[in-house]
């Protein structure tokens, strides 16, 4: 077996009742929810497990509770010795990853992503922004769409996902009629997507400041593993380089297709996607394909997926 990633999920990935079967099962686990209600005064584990819906949909809620969930999955897994050698995560993910590596604390990094969450909403008016994920259209065209549109507002490529899915993201009018015209170009599908801001485009760079300041007040600490950047690409070399990365990542594009690319690159042929959802296995698995590499890939995302991957390091073992 080559070398292991461990990669996180971002928002949009929640849902009612993630990880209340891991805290039910796992001692570790259920101290990474405690810890949460700790540093955040707030019921963590009524939110992820009971919702309401319309509670943890809410950015400033919906980051904290993906962290918590994704490091409670985490730490069950680290207590059966699987540990990996990168990390990444989509976005929000970035700071489990971060986490995983040690580069920060856990009980450091959930008020920070709870700050991050409301920066973020507040950076545009609630109705002002928008994004949509473009399907089964090449990187050009979909800049071609984006500039026939620039003069009616901002737009912008907000994640590079999978060979095949790029989101947009900017002023809701130019982001509709570039979903428009990525149609016209040959756009397989385009959806947009029930975000409440405009992420990852210029438009949140006010939030990138105030980030700043917040994240000046986090201990970082000297990496244990490599994490791949999601504004680069590219590992982070010394830890000087966390703080910068994180504050251009709030308005710049998710480079996720190329971070996978890197770790393929770097002889990674096992992913375990930990926390909500399945939606970056499958952008492995495209991504993965599509350069002709073999790759292992598995899901956290409940007991089962649990399971699965500790069948597997048995047999591995």
């Amino acid at each position: 077996m080559g070398k292991i990633a461990f990669i996180f999920p971002g928002q949009g990935a929640q849902f009612v009742g993630m990880g209340k079967d891991f805290y039910e099962n796992f001692s570790t686990s259920k101290e990474v929810y405690e810890e949460a209600n700790d540093s955040l005064g707030m019921d963590m584990k009524k939110i992820c497990f009971e919702g309401p819906d319309e509670e943890l949909i809410k950015t400033e809620n919906t980051q904290p509770a993906i962290l918590t969930t994704s490091v409670a999955m985490l730490k069950a897994l680290e207590e059966r010795g699987i540990h990996c050698d990168y990390a990444a995560g989509l976005s929000l993910g970035e700071y489990t990853a971060l986490v995983s590596a040690e580069a920060m604390s856990f009980s450091e990094a959930v008020p920070l992503v709870k700050k991050r969450g409301k920066y973020m909403q507040e950076a545009v008016p609630l109705g002002k922004g928008g994004m949509a994920a473009i399907l089964g259209l090449e990187k050009e065209k979909v800049l071609e769409a984006i500039h026939s549109v620039s003069k009616y507002g901002i737009v912008e490529i907000a994640n590079y996902n999978s060979p095949g899915q790029i989101v947009i993201s900017g002023e809701i009018e130019a982001v509709n009629l570039a979903a428009e015209e990525a149609k016209k170009l040959g756009a397989k599908k385009v959806v947009l997507l029930p975000v409440s801001a405009p992420f990852h485009s210029s438009l949140l760079k006010p939030a990138g400041e105030k980030l700043k300041e917040e994240l000046g007040k986090v201990k970082i600490n000297d990496l244990k593993e490599v994490v791949v950047t999601n504004v680069d690409a590219k590992p982070l070399v010394d830890k000087s380089e966390v703080v910068p990365s994180l504050v251009r990542q709030v308005s710049n594009s998710v480079l996720w297709c190329d971070s996978v690319n890197t770790m393929l690159d770097s002889g990674v042929d096992t992913f375990i996607e930990i926390g909500p959802g399945k939606s970056l296995t499958g952008f492995v698995k495209r991504i993965a394909k599509t350069a002709n590499k073999e790759v292992n890939t598995f899901s956290v995302s409940n007991i089962e997926g649990f399971e699965k991957i500790c069948d597997f390091f048995d047999k591995e073992a």
